[in-house]
């Protein structure tokens, strides 16, 4: 266990503004802390506001692990069939990407693992990758083939989908569709502040020469339909991972080499240098205003002057 006072690092980064717009976001001595480390490959951080804590996954050692100020670093879960992103549902539960699995698990109040999802047509899944729920309950959630190609993040096989899709369920109906197969290699998933926009990382760059390194957007058609589907973004560098969306409807972008920060018209207007390779990255505290970043085996903290949007 690490200890917050006893071995957090603590460093102040260059926030690289590129654009005046981003300026007022940034706290006079901005302040990016180490608070652990100790992991292989960082992923699907998700705060937990009842106990002020912050829940990841460590793929490659198959663990989730768990952060706080009280305890700091622990492990929440052994043997965690290989985890990716997560979201807390309309009533709390923690909802789990499993690569392992291929699945979408359920966990109430830390309890026992429940597989919601895992096939589609009676093919499974690939590797459910990243989730997002929306303010009506529905589950939207990305479907890559990662867990089944890459070494130590899933188990090897052949993939039963003839693609790789953007999958909206709706839990009260049980009704699961396939709302886009545009980006290759699906990834990331975040709603615009008013849910009128679903941003969606393709990251298909990391496997295929003329894969694609973007963020595509689209323009959520009553509440269910996904229509102008289109790059929002290219990333010029880095690879586009873990997305989120802060108040003022910019789109924050694990990338690889740290945090980059887009406007919603696609313009890069800030990055957080990070002193490992970044993937996930998620909003927390108190009040929403602190950024945590999952990088390669370390979990860091950054306060802005905003805030996140995303469920409780």
């Amino acid at each position: 266990m690490i200890n917050e006072n006893s071995e957090r690092t603590v460093a102040t980064p260059v926030i690289e503004v590129l654009n005046s717009r981003f300026s007022s976001i940034v706290p006079p001595v901005p302040v990016l802390e180490r608070l652990c480390t100790g992991c292989r490959w960082n992923e699907g951080p998700l705060w937990i506001a009842e106990d002020h804590s912050v829940i990841w996954s460590d793929i490659l050692n198959n663990r989730i692990m768990r952060w706080s100020r009280l305890d700091g670093m622990s492990v929440w879960r052994e043997k965690a069939e290989f985890t990716n992103g997560r979201a807390r549902d309309i009533d709390g539960a923690v909802l789990h990407c499993s690569h392992g699995r291929r699945a979408i698990v359920r966990t109430v109040d830390g309890g026992t693992d429940d597989i919601v999802l895992e096939h589609y047509q009676e093919k499974r899944f690939n590797s459910p990758n990243d989730i997002v729920v929306k303010s009506d309950g529905t589950w939207w959630f990305t479907d890559p083939p990662y867990g089944l190609i890459m070494p130590g993040e899933g188990y090897p096989a052949k993939q039963e989908l003839p693609g790789c899709y953007v999958f909206r369920y709706d839990p009260g109906h049980a009704e699961l569709s396939v709302v886009t197969n545009l980006p290759r290699h699906p990834n990331g998933i975040a709603f615009s502040p008013d849910e009128s926009t679903l941003y969606v990382a393709d990251s298909s760059g990391v496997v295929f020469p003329d894969g694609n390194r973007c963020i595509f957007a689209f323009d959520v058609q009553q509440g269910r339909k996904l229509v102008n589907g289109r790059v929002f973004t290219q990333l010029h560098a880095g690879v586009p991972d873990g997305l989120r969306v802060d108040q003022r409807g910019f789109l924050y972008v694990g990338a690889y080499d740290g945090v980059q920060i887009f406007s919603d018209d696609g313009q890069l207007i800030a990055r957080i240098p990070v002193p490992e390779k970044v993937a996930n990255i998620t909003f927390g505290g108190i009040n929403r205003d602190e950024l945590y970043i999952c990088a390669t085996t370390s979990l860091y903290r950054i306060k802005l002057l905003t805030r996140g949007v995303q469920l409780p």
